[in-house]
């Protein structure tokens, strides 16, 4: 039978089955994640296919052993050309010479084939999403909106005041039960039950903007621009007094367009740094409110504080009293060395449900773990 090529799609969901038979169990999450790591990564041999799969679809070394040997058997037969460049046509494309590659025909749901040709595109902005965002350009990180389009902001659900028809509800639906109950001659035979609907908490971002996160706010705004799910999110910027840029980012034109708008907004950009002001600010006027309250704050600094740290401490704790969970995104925590013992963040890290890197592109998938978790650390 002549080779036949698939999609990104197919080969992840089959892989992820042959996983499953093994009894390692691969959620739609951990799939999403392994084809996200290719799509970014690009592996041109079975070497780099098989770190992407260690490192996105196992939670403990434990694991290890399961997936390399559905690995091995899926892709081991399969030959490294490094000069293929992804033409799923070409010659040198990743072509099993036998029967051992990963067999679709025994996948539930897949279109029969007995052999996979698997090719996996690349582009210079795929390559990018390795790169701090420090070290891009205006045009190299306009080159990354496409991959920050294929993110998605997710929240922890919340019940909300309204009800929904559910067949294990906690309550009866009494209005429910007296429609049915007139079919019957008044007697209630049914007892239709109903429970809470769930949508998702609130996200609001207090993104830092001073001169030393200037270019990480800029690739910031834009993710909160491009990413899916971000349009819901109350987004401020501080440095020296905080503005609030919700409005200004809801406008659909460009990413570039939507920086150009926050800078214009935002007259204290790559000022000084002020945490615990803008944090008092945000709480008085805003989070006491009700903006915070059950939400999830995303706050994005590097901590420097050039006044008092001690009320970046007082703040924060009652942020965190009003809200769900706080994440704190500091670009310098990729250091292994790093420690935080004075300023800013030490005061701050106390009250954080999380801290996370967040410097480059390839780094925000922890962050978007971390928002969609629930409760507190």
């Amino acid at each position: 039978m002549p080779v036949s090529p698939t999609s990104l799609a197919d080969l992840v969901a089959a892989f992820g089955a042959a996983l499953h038979q093994a009894g390692l169990s691969v959620g739609p999450d951990r799939a999403a994640r392994f084809a996200q790591a290719i799509a970014v990564l690009d592996p041109r041999t079975v070497d780099e296919l098989h770190r992407c799969a260690r490192a996105t679809l196992v939670s403990s070394p434990t694991q290890f052993a399961v997936l390399d040997a559905v690995f091995d058997a899926a892709f081991r037969g399969y030959s490294d050309v490094a000069e293929f460049r992804g033409d799923l046509n070409a010659s040198g494309a990743l072509s099993s010479p036998s029967s051992t590659g990963l067999n679709l025909a025994d996948s539930p749901g897949e279109a029969p084939s007995r052999e996979v040709s698997v090719g996996v595109t690349g582009s210079a902005s795929e390559r990018l999403a390795t790169r701090d965002f420090a070290t891009l350009s205006e045009a190299e990180l306009a080159r990354l909106a496409e991959l920050m389009k294929l993110l998605r902001f997710a929240t922890p659900p919340r019940r909300s005041r309204r009800w929904r028809p559910a067949a294990d509800g906690h309550r009866i639906d009494l209005r429910a039960t007296l429609r049915k109950a007139r079919r019957t001659g008044g007697e209630p035979l049914a007892l239709p039950r109903r429970t809470r609907r769930e949508k998702p908490r609130r996200l609001v971002v207090l993104c830092d903007i001073s001169g030393s996160m200037e270019p990480y706010a800029r690739a910031m705004i834009q993710l909160l621009y491009c990413a899916a799910g971000a349009s819901r999110a109350e987004v401020f910027t501080f440095a020296t007094r905080l503005t609030r840029l919700t409005r200004l980012l809801a406008r659909r034109t460009s990413p570039a367009a939507a920086l150009q708008r926050a800078g214009q907004a935002a007259p204290d950009w790559s000022g000084g740094t002020r945490i615990g002001a803008a944090l008092r600010r945000f709480n008085d006027e805003y989070g006491r409110r009700g903006l915070a309250r059950g939400a999830v704050v995303l706050i994005v600094s590097d901590g420097w504080e050039t006044g008092d740290p001690a009320p970046v401490g007082v703040e924060m704790a009652r942020l965190r009293r009003l809200a769900h969970r706080v994440v704190w995104v500091n670009p310098r925590t990729q250091s292994p060395r790093y420690r935080p013992l004075v300023g800013g963040m030490a005061a701050a890290w106390p009250h954080c449900d999380a801290v996370v890197s967040g410097h480059s592109l390839e780094a925000i998938g922890p962050l978007l773990e971390a928002l969609r978790a629930g409760g507190r650390r």
